[in-house]
């Protein structure tokens, strides 16, 4: 199959553990692009924090918080927000009801959050609110809740109305987004843009939320190191983040096809 476009998940996939790009993986995808495969990233991250990313591999595409937001060249193409009053709201009952559970919010780039974010993430950095204070009055990218289970995402959902859901990621966190934001979704509008059918898209990823994206591609590909469930979704299996699979992958499925 002659792969038009590459789609990779960053944390845990193409990203080493040390949150870098190996130089091996950032030539083999700068590769793809000169012999015209597009090249896209697919993560649940934020905008401010894919940056460094894209100077090592300037990616032809974007997917930030898993659909929420997607930039093709750099400029925005389409966004699906949670509106400014249903963010507040979720986060007042969140905070009546849980009264001891980490909360943050993804508004127009800035995290704000109801705890010290370091114990989470590092080098992140957000604006410590208690969301007794008045948020910018705009939609909300994702809303972010304390979750380790599956159990726990259940018991948060039903709180939620219809039209937004809520996914486990890494057994961390759980993102609150709306239901029209995923990654599958979003690499489905890009394929569009640009002529691609899906069968013709190679996805690489290791977290639940990126099951859909990897059974809706014509490749789906699993790192050794993804979930267990991830990978009985996947089409193939590659080496894990610290080996390079990703690229590796694509060197000896995509780029030996057109050589």
């Amino acid at each position: 199959m002659p792969y038009k476009m590459i789609v990779t998940d960053l944390d845990r996939t193409l990203l080493r553990s040390d949150k870098t790009i190996s130089a091996f993986s950032a030539e083999v995808l700068r590769e793809c692009q000169r012999r015209g495969i597009i090249v896209a990233f697919a993560t649940a991250r934020p905008k401010r924090v894919v940056t460094d990313f894209l100077a090592v591999v300037p990616a032809d595409a974007v997917i930030y918080h898993n659909g929420a937001v997607i930039h093709i060249g750099g400029e925005l193409f389409a966004s699906y927000g949670i509106d400014a009053a249903i963010t507040w709201e979720i986060l007042h009952l969140y905070s009546r009801e849980y009264p001891n559970l980490r909360l943050s919010v993804e508004i127009d780039d800035v995290l704000y959050a109801n705890f010290d974010v370091s114990a989470i993430w590092s080098n992140v950095s957000a604006i410590q609110t208690d969301f007794t204070d008045k948020l910018p009055n705009k939609s909300a990218d994702k809303i972010l809740v304390s979750a380790s289970s599956m159990e726990e995402v259940e018991a948060f959902t039903q709180h939620l109305p219809d039209h937004l859901y809520m996914e486990l990621s890494e057994h961390t966190v759980g993102m609150i987004m709306h239901r029209d934001v995923t990654k599958q979704t979003a690499v489905r509008a890009l394929a569009d843009h640009y002529g691609i059918g899906m069968e013709e898209v190679a996805a690489f990823g290791d977290d639940y939320n990126d099951i859909g994206m990897l059974r809706a591609c014509g490749a789906g590909i699993a790192v050794e190191n993804a979930l267990d469930e991830v990978k009985a979704a996947a089409d193939f299996i590659c080496p894990n983040n610290d080996e390079d699979g990703v690229a590796k992958w694509i060197e000896a499925h995509v780029l030996s096809e057109i050589r």
